[in-house]
C-alpha cells in the first residue's frame, strides 16, 4: 500500500534520529545518536534514515495545519473556531504564537539536523567505498528535504538584511560539533544553499517512473526541478535576475520529466489511488487515510465540526467572502468554484448521502472547503479505508500536494509577465484555465490575470502559500500587483452571516470577520518575515538576531 512502509518506519525512527544541537539553540541536548559504526551498513539502514527525515511532515504540526492558519491575512479564509493567536491574521504577530514557533522549531530539530545527519554519514561512507544505488538515492532524497526544510523557514524569516541560520555537516573540516547554526548574511545566501541541495538531489535520486509502487512517493527528479523553480522565485524578490531561472526549470519539467496539467481537476484531490499519479503530480504526500491513520490531517481539520454527526470533523477553516468573489468572476456554477467550495444550498455526496449544504457549529462563513472532500462521499468511508475513523486524527486517503505542475506553470507566467512577455504568460495561464474549462484571456496576460489565477487555481492548498504570495508582491512586485496585494494585506476577510443557517434563501449580509477587526492591519515591508521565537533568541546567546526590521 502507498507509504505504508513510510509510515510504519517513521515511527520507529522518530526515536532513533533525534540529532543534537547546542542546548542554548532549540533547547536540545547532544545525545547519543547512531554513528557511522552502527548505521548505513546496508540498505534497509539507509532506507531506515532517510525515512525519519521524512516523517515530521505531515504531522499537525507541518503540513497538519500550523502552516497554514497565517493565510487568513491575506484573506482566503476565515477561522471557523477563533484561536488564541489571532495576531496572525492581523499582521500583528511576535513570533511566539504556537503555530509559527512549532514549524521552526521542527525545521531544524527534526527536518535539516537529520537530513544534515544522514547526509554527512554517507558522504564519509562514499569517501571509503563507492554506494549503492539505494544509498545514492538516499543520499539525494535527503539532500532535497534538507532544501525544502531550509526553504520553509528562508523565505519566512530572510531577507537581504540577514539570512537565516543554515549549516551543512559535511562543509566542517573536522565534522560539525553541533554548536549554533551560523545566520547566512542574506536570504539569498540561503536560496543559494537550497539550490545547490537540490542540484545534488536531483542528479541522485531516480526519474518518478523508475521508481516500484512501494517507493512511489518519494523525492524524485521532476520535485528537485519544481522545488527548484519555487526557490528561484521567491529569490528573485530580492534580485530579479533570478527570474529566468525559473523559466529554465519549468520548462525541464515539461521537455526532460514529462510534467503536465491532469486532465480533470478533481483527479487532483481524489482518494482513488489510480488519480494519485496525473502527470501533474511533481511532488506531495500520499496519505493512506483508512483504518491504519496516516498522512496529512488538513482534511479533517478543514470538515465541519463534527461532520453532521457523521465524523469528527475539526472546523477549523472555512472559505472568507473574499475567495468566493473571486472564483465567481469566472462565472457563478463554473467547475473550478464548485469544485472548491461549498455553498449554502449545494448538493454534496456525504457517507454515501446527498445532503445539502449548511453549518450548524461555531463561526460561520457561509461556505465550506469542499476540494479535498472526497474521501467522505461513499457510505462507508472508514470501511473501504479513505478515511481514518479515529477522529483525533482525522486523516484521508488523498495524494496532498506540496508542489504541483500548475503552480509552476503559473510561476513561469509570472516570470514571463517580469520579463514584458504577457503572450507567453497568457499561454500558460490558459492552459490552466482551459482545464477547468473556463474561457482563455482576451488578449496578452496582465498581473491582474495572474493574481486572480493563482488565487483561484491553488486555493487552501499548500502547494502555493498565498499569504507568502501576497507579501512578496507587496514588497518586490510590478505596480499593477503590488497596489492588488497591498491592498489584500490591509483588509479584513468577509463572511457571509445568514438570519437563519439551514435556509439558503434567507437573507444574508456581508462583513468583516468579527474576530480580526481589531486591531486594523497595516502592511508594512516589516511584515515579509516572522520574528524568530523569542525563548530561541534568548537561549542563542546572541547568536540568533531577527533581520533589521525586528530588532
Amino acid at each position: 500500500m502507498i507509504m505504508k512502509k513510510y509510515i510504519a518506519i517513521a515511527i520507529i525512527a522518530l526515536g532513533a534520529f533525534s540529532v543534537a544541537s547546542c542546548e542554548k539553540f532549540l533547547d536540545v541536548h547532544t545525545e547519543g545518536y547512531p554513528t557511522q559504526d552502527q548505521f548505513f551498513q546496508n540498505d534497509q539502514q539507509a532506507i531506515d534514515a532517510v525515512d525519519a527525515c521524512y516523517a515530521r511532515l505531515p504531522q499537525e504540526a507541518v503540513l497538519g495545519r500550523e502552516l497554514y492558519w497565517e493565510q487568513a491575512c491575506a484573506n482566503v479564509i476565515v477561522w471557523g473556531r477563533t484561536r488564541g493567536y489571532s495576531t496572525l491574521a492581523t499582521l500583528s504577530y511576535n513570533g511566539d504564537e504556537s503555530p509559527l514557533r512549532g514549524v521552526f522549531e521542527r525545521a531544524y530539530k527534526e527536518g535539516m539536523n537529520r537530513c544534515n545527519w544522514v547526509i554527512q554519514q554517507l558522504l564519509l561512507k562514499q569517501e571509503k567505498q563507492e554506494l549503492t544505488p539505494i544509498e545514492t538515492r538516499s543520499l539525494g532524497e535527503a539532500y532535497f528535504l534538507r532544501a525544502y526544510w531550509h526553504f520553509l523557514i528562508a523565505y519566512r524569516y530572510g531577507t537581504k538584511d540577514l539570512g537565516v541560520p543554515f549549516v551543512a555537516y559535511e562543509d566542517v573540516e573536522g565534522g560539525y560539533n553541533n554548536e549554533i547554526p551560523e545566520q547566512q548574511p542574506t536570504v539569498m545566501d540561503d536560496y543559494k544553499y537550497i539550490v545547490s541541495d537540490l542540484e545534488k538531489a536531483e542528479a541522485l535520486v531516480p526519474k518518478f517512473e523508475e521508481y516500484g509502487a512501494d517507493d512511489r512517493g518519494r523525492v524524485h527528479k521532476a520535485a528537485c526541478a519544481a522545488l527548484m523553480a519555487k526557490a528561484y522565485a521567491y529569490w528573485a524578490t530580492w534580485d530579479k535576475a533570478q527570474w529566468p531561472n525559473v523559466i529554465t526549470c519549468v520548462n525541464r519539467l515539461e521537455t526532460s520529466y514529462g510534467r503536465d496539467l491532469a486532465p480533470n481537476f478533481t483527479d487532483l484531490f481524489a482518494p482513488d489511488y489510480s488519480k494519485f499519479w496525473t502527470k501533474e503530480y511533481c511532488w506531495g504526500w500520499p496519505s493512506d487515510g483508512g483504518s491504519g491513520g496516516g498522512g496529512v490531517e488538513i482534511t479533517g481539520v478543514m470538515l465541519e465540526n463534527k461532520g453532521w454527526g457523521k465524523f469528527n470533523g475539526w472546523g477549523q477553516f472555512k472559505p472568507s467572502y473574499d475567495i468566493y468573489e473571486e472564483m465567481l468572476k469566472d462565472g457563478a456554477g463554473n467547475e473550478r468554484l464548485k469544485a472548491s467550495i461549498l455553498e449554502y444550498g449545494d448538493e454534496f455526496p456525504f457517507f454515501g448521502e446527498t445532503r445539502k449544504f449548511y453549518s450548524n457549529s461555531d463561526v460561520e462563513s457561509g461556505f465550506a472547503i469542499y476540494k479535498f472532500m472526497q474521501a467522505f462521499a461513499p457510505a462507508d468511508p472508514t470501511g473501504i479505508g479513505y478515511v481514518n475513523p479515529n477522529g483525533d486524527w482525522p486523516t484521508t486517503r488523498i495524494n496532498w500536494p506540496i508542489i504541483r505542475f500548475a503552480d509552476c506553470l503559473l510561476l513561469r507566467a509570472e516570470a514571463y509577465l517580469v520579463a514584458g512577455d504577457g503572450a507567453s504568460a497568457k499561454k500558460d495561464i490558459d492552459r490552466v484555465r482551459t482545464r477547468s474549462h473556463l474561457s482563455t484571456l482576451p488578449s496578452a496576460a496582465t498581473w491582474a490575470d495572474l493574481y486572480h489565477e493563482r488565487r483561484c487555481e491553488l486555493a487552501f492548498e499548500l502547494a502555493a502559500d498565498w499569504a507568502a504570495d501576497c507579501k512578496r508582491w507587496a514588497y518586490s512586485g510590478d505596480a499593477a500587483i503590488k497596489a492588488l496585494a497591498t491592498a489584500e494585506l490591509n483588509a479584513h476577510p468577509r463572511a457571509r452571516h445568514y438570519e437563519d443557517r439551514t435556509d439558503a434563501a434567507s437573507a444574508f449580509t456581508v462583513g468583516d470577520y468579527e474576530d480580526y477587526k481589531t486591531p486594523a492591519k497595516s502592511w508594512s515591508d516589516k511584515y515579509m518575515t516572522f520574528p524568530y521565537p523569542s525563548e530561541q533568541v534568548n537561549k542563542s546567546a546572541g547568536k540568533l538576531k531577527n533581520v533589521p526590521a525586528w530588532q
